[in-house]
């Protein structure tokens, strides 16, 4: 079943301002998140934080929900590892 995924307007700028090269892998791995957004090989999900998952591409994280009633995949945020979690509290 393939999932839609829907990124925040943070989550887009953030994709606009990257390099290319970057940008390129990190719609890479949406892609696959399409495909199983709970593959344990992509994500992980996020300890006393429910429902909210990560990904890693290099130094950076894909924080993302799952809406299975639309089929899809909300991406809160990516950002570089140190700033990501940071962002949840």
């Amino acid at each position: 079943m393939n999932y839609e995924v829907r990124l925040s307007r943070e989550a887009l700028k953030t994709l606009d301002r990257m390099d290319s090269k970057l940008e390129k892998r990190i719609r890479s791995r949406l892609h696959e998140l399409s495909d199983d957004p709970l593959d344990p090989r992509l994500s992980k999900p996020l300890t006393d934080m429910e429902g909210l998952r990560s990904s890693r591409v290099g130094g950076w994280r894909i924080l993302y929900t799952i809406d299975n009633s639309a089929n899809a995949v909300i991406v809160i945020a990516v950002q570089p590892r140190g700033q990501a979690y940071r962002h949840l509290g």
